[in-house]
């Protein structure tokens, strides 16, 4: 019996060990999610130094997260740890694509190319919040260049086609993300004909201001030609 309390020992230390590791990439996991929603919020406020400062500190936890996991990838490739580190694509890309820079990669950002997939799906999402955001002020190209570039993930998207256990529930997101390019597209074709409804009443406006004009202008001449026949 004593050597089967050696064996126990030793699991008893994995199993410690295990657990202090999860612990801590819980807390690392949610410090990610919360530096990266700090930084798609600056992005929409336009706010380029603040969301410079999340992205930098969001990169330094998604690296500690994986140097603190190397030695347990099944933690690494657990639920919460994915979902983070799909946030952490979400920020990068959404920041990127509103201020029209390169796209990143998956080996730039270092992440699986399921959580890459998944991340860039709720990007969609952001970018409509964006195109929202700038419909408020009147139509302009930049939201049909937001849309044309939600068109783009959409297609990408939809060809992969494999199942869920190889792509971690994509064909959900890429659903959520057609309905919401579709809902964007009403906004902003909703926005576009306002727009040119306003721009018909205007110059209907100054049609009708232009003509008064000239008639009062005609009826001072009648006038000016009565007197001096007089």
């Amino acid at each position: 019996m004593q050597k089967l309390e050696q064996i126990t020992e030793e699991i008893r230390k994995s199993f410690d060990a295990r657990t202090i590791a999860r612990d801590q990439a819980l807390a690392q996991a949610r410090q990610l999610t919360r530096a990266c929603s700090l930084a798609i919020r600056a992005v929409h406020r336009d706010e380029e130094n603040v969301m410079n400062e999340h992205l930098a500190q969001a990169r330094t936890l998604a690296d500690k997260l994986r140097a603190d996991l190397a030695q347990y990838p099944d933690l690494f490739y657990a639920g919460y740890t994915q979902d983070a580190l799909k946030e952490f694509v979400e920020a990068n890309i959404t920041c990127a694509l509103i201020r029209n820079e390169a796209l990143q990669t998956p080996e730039s950002l270092r992440v699986e190319p399921s959580t890459f997939l998944n991340g860039l799906a709720e990007v969609v999402g952001e970018l409509r919040r964006r195109t929202l955001d700038i419909l408020r002020h009147g139509y302009s190209q930049e939201a049909e260049r937001l849309l044309g570039v939600m068109d783009e993930i959409y297609s990408v998207l939809v060809t992969m086609d494999y199942p869920d256990a190889i792509t971690n529930g994509l064909r959900r997101q890429t659903d959520l993300a057609r309905s919401i390019i579709e809902k964007t597209r009403g906004d902003i074709t909703f926005s576009l004909r306002g727009e040119h409804l306003e721009q018909a009443l205007g110059e209907v406006i100054r049609r009708l201001n232009g003509d008064q004009a000239e008639g009062k202008e005609r009826g001072v001449g009648s006038i000016s030609v009565t007197q001096d026949e007089k």
